[in-house]
C-alpha cells in the first residue's frame, strides 16, 4: 500500500533558511521532519513511498538517494511542480497506485498515531475518503474570568474541543475522478462531504504541525528531551 506524502511546498513562514531548503527537509535532531514522518509508517509496515516534490527538487533526490542506501524502504520522487496545489500533486502520481487505496500525509505533520486502526476504520465505513481527526491547541493563552472582570484562572495554550485535519488521511483510488474540482481542502474535500464520502478517524493521542521555524524549534527541543511522542520505533 502506497504512502503518498505532499512535500512541495515552500515554507513561507520558516524564516530565510526556506528560501534554500523546501519544509519537509527541515531537521528533527539530525534528520529531516520527513525522515519521522516516514519511520512512523515504516515502523508500523507502510514502507512504499511516493513523495510529491516541488521546491528544492535537487534536494529532495539527495535525500532520496541517501536514504535508499540506509533504510529498506520503496522510495519514489515524483516531481510535481513548484506552485502545483495540493490536487495537482495527487493527480500526477495516478499511474503510481497500484492498489484500490493509499495514505496521503502532509510533510510536516507528526503525530503518535496507529496507522493500522486509522486503516481499519477507513475500510469499515467503505468510503472514500478518511481524514484524521486532532483536536486544536489554542495558539494563545486563555482567561477566566468573571462578570465584574475579575480574573479566575490563566491556562497557557489550552487544548480546544474543536476538531481539525491533522493529515494522515486514507484515500480510495477513485478520489482521482473529483481531483479536477480544485484544491483539495477548499473544493474536493467539501464537495465529498456533502455526498456523505467523507469520514473521520478521531485521533486523541498527541499531534504536532511545523508550520512555522518557531514550531521547528519546539519540536527539536521535544526531541533532544526525550519527549519525541511520534516516535513508535
Amino acid at each position: 500500500m502506497e504512502v503518498v506524502i505532499l512535500c512541495g511546498g515552500r515554507g513561507t513562514r520558516m524564516g530565510n533558511e526556506a528560501e534554500n531548503l523546501p519544509k519537509p527537509l527541515f531537521n528533527i535532531g539530525d534528520k529531516p521532519i520527513l525522515w519521522h514522518i516516514m519511520k512512523t509508517f515504516s515502523s508500523q509496515g507502510y514502507d512504499n513511498f511516493i513523495l510529491c516534490a516541488g521546491e528544492g527538487i535537487e534536494k529532495m533526490y539527495n535525500f532520496s538517494n541517501k536514504l535508499k542506501k540506509e533504510e529498506k524502504w520503496d522510495i519514489n520522487v515524483k516531481y510535481t511542480g513548484a506552485d502545483s496545489t495540493k490536487s495537482e500533486r495527487i493527480k500526477l502520481i495516478k499511474d503510481l497506485i497500484k492498489g484500490e487505496k493509499f495514505f496521503l500525509s502532509y510533510g510536516d505533520d507528526l503525530a503518535d498515531i496507529s496507522l493500522n486502526k486509522l486503516l481499519e476504520y477507513h475500510k469499515n465505513h467503505g468510503k472514500l475518503v478518511t481524514i484524521t481527526g486532532v483536536k486544536m491547541q489554542s495558539p494563545y493563552g486563555m482567561i477566566k474570568f468573571e462578570e465584574d472582570g475579575k480574573i479566575n484562572s490563566f491556562e497557557e495554550k489550552p487544548i480546544l474541543n474543536i476538531w481539525m485535519n491533522g493529515g494522515y488521511m486514507v484515500l480510495n483510488k477513485g478520489i482521482f475522478k473529483y481531483l479536477d474540482k480544485g484544491e483539495l481542502e477548499n473544493r474536493v474535500l467539501p464537495y465529498l462531504a456533502t455526498e456523505g464520502e467523507v469520514f473521520m478517524y478521531k485521533h486523541t493521542g498527541k499531534w504536532k504541525s511545523m508550520n512555522t521555524l518557531k514550531d521547528n524549534l519546539e519540536i527539536n527541543e521535544l526531541w533532544r528531551n526525550g519527549n519525541a511522542f511520534w516516535r513508535t520505533w
